[in-house]
């Protein structure tokens, strides 16, 4: 798999990795998250290969959703793995799940990656107006899914980033929230917003 090499070949840098440290004793495929990791941080690259088997998948929807672009959500989905490897060391499990911390490096990089706005509409979101269009009347429902695009591409970065998380993705409000390093109160404020200003800019074409 392209993605698995190249992320691969950066563990392979001696400059950039520890010294890899396999213990072909280690039943991998059975262990905990948490546990992988710090076996990665010790220097067994088998272990963060067995999370990036788990992982990589979820990370690039994730980054794609954001960024809107194949190619930037692949290189960066690399560069989310490849800086959780590098701070392997510095995860605290007392304060975080390695997903949600996975996540959040995630997120980061992908909202500073963002330069295009989000393309394709959250169908989810689309409903919020109660403007969809019923089967026979594809007319209606094209022109509310323009409208929709239009006014996901005026969205801060942050609140495509929250409907992504909370619509697209499914994660709860707790994780989407510990992704964006928000509190649940300022993610259910960040999809406050943006379902407004949605609703808002259908409305304003209706009018």
């Amino acid at each position: 798999m392209p993605v698995a090499l190249a992320l691969r070949c950066c563990f392979e840098s001696p400059v950039s990795c520890p010294a890899p440290q396999p213990r072909q004793d280690r039943d991998r495929a059975a262990a905990p998250d948490e546990t992988l990791l710090a076996w990665a941080a010790a220097g067994d690259r088998l272990a963060f290969d067995e999370l990036t088997l788990r992982h990589l998948s979820r990370v690039y929807s994730i980054v794609h959703r954001i960024v809107r672009d194949p190619a930037v959500a692949e290189e960066t989905a690399q560069e989310v793995m490849f800086r959780a490897w590098q701070h392997a060391a510095r995860f605290d499990p007392g304060r975080a799940r390695f997903t949600t911390w996975l996540h959040r490096i995630a997120v980061n990089l992908a909202l500073n990656r963002a330069r295009a706005p989000l393309l394709q509409p959250l169908e989810t979101v689309a409903e919020l107006a109660d403007t969809a269009a019923g089967p026979e009347d594809t007319l209606a429902a094209k022109e509310n899914r323009l409208r929709l695009h239009a006014g996901l591409r005026r969205l801060p970065a942050r609140q495509r980033a929250a409907l992504a998380l909370f619509y697209d993705q499914a994660l709860s409000g707790a994780e989407a929230a510990a992704a964006l390093s928000v509190s649940p109160r300022a993610l259910e404020g960040l999809l406050r917003r943006a379902r407004r200003f949605l609703v808002g800019q259908m409305r304003d074409e209706d009018g």
